[in-house]
């Protein structure tokens, strides 16, 4: 299952984000299909995403308020529970599998900014300029219209005066593969004129990623700070140790941010150990898809 953000998506934007999605989803099967784990595919799946500049995560990642790129990202394998995050990326082209390489390779779950691209040069990971047209266009609309008393506002109303600035296009994948074995990953430039040195729940495991083979595995997409105080992916997946499949299990959550944080905008997606699949969202959008041996 995977998904390209929830939020507000803009009329022209649906259906390349749609065909985004859809592929995305083929790419992590085909992954499955060869036996390939569940780690692989949900890292394939979101690497193609990050690379489709529809989606706000690797090319096309959205600018702070001082028109920076700060790229993030996570992915955790539900097997072992290992897991992998990265956080204020300028210009790594793929933010998972750097996210993936940490986990693998260090002590350590979550490194940021000049020690993550230390570590993406030691690897040899590939850089790329995320900065699109529309992307910039964007930062220049939104930042004329924010009148400088509003910028210490709190969320809710900066939401409601500036909807467009929140269209979180979050990209992410969970998967359950032949071995019973689950993972999810998620990646995000996170939302257009955020503070510097803002972090969302993206990179942050329990918050906007988790995978555990006694559960499933979810991803979060929507307002980080949501998912960051509910603990939402975590939340989710104990949801489905207690017995819930996928799709109730997100939509319990869902009630929850409706009831906690007044139904500010979040999406969630899910997979439990029997194969289940369940999605759902308080934002007028969620792309989404999914794909299975059916």
């Amino acid at each position: 299952v995977v998904h390209g953000g929830a939020g507000a998506w803009q009329q022209e934007r649906i259906g390349v984000g749609v065909e985004g999605v859809r592929e995305a989803a083929k790419v992590g099967f085909e992954v499955l299909k060869r036996n390939g784990s569940a780690l692989d595919a949900v890292e394939a799946a979101v690497m193609q995403m990050e690379d489709n500049e529809v989606f706000n995560a690797g090319l096309g990642s959205v600018l702070t308020i001082d028109k920076r790129i700060e790229m993030e990202a996570s992915i955790m394998d539900g097997k072992n529970i290992n897991a992998g995050a990265v956080g204020l990326l300028r210009d790594i082209k793929n933010p998972i599998h750097l996210a993936r390489l940490i986990m693998e390779n260090t002590d350590h779950v979550f490194i940021v900014g000049y020690g993550a691209e230390k570590l993406a040069d030691l690897f040899g990971l590939e850089r790329r300029n995320p900065l699109t047209k529309s992307r910039v266009q964007a930062w220049r609309e939104e930042k004329e219209k924010l009148p400088k008393t509003d910028r210490l506002s709190k969320l809710h109303k900066l939401i409601a005066s500036y909807p467009r600035i929140f269209e979180s296009e979050t990209v992410g994948a969970v998967a359950l593969d032949k071995s019973s074995n689950v993972a999810a990953a998620t990646s995000t430039g996170g939302f257009t004129l955020k503070f510097p040195g803002r972090i969302g729940d993206s990179p942050l495991i329990g918050a906007g990623t988790y995978a555990d083979n006694e559960c499933g595995a979810c991803s979060a997409t929507g307002i980080g700070e949501v998912a960051i105080k509910l603990v939402l992916a975590k939340t989710t997946c104990e949801s489905m140790r207690n017995g819930n499949p996928a799709q109730k299990a997100v939509e319990k959550s869902i009630r929850l941010a409706n009831l906690k944080m007044n139904g500010l905008s979040m999406g969630l997606i899910a997979v439990d150990m029997s194969g289940r699949i369940g999605a759902a969202h308080n934002s007028p959008n969620l792309c989404w898809a999914y794909m299975t041996p059916d």
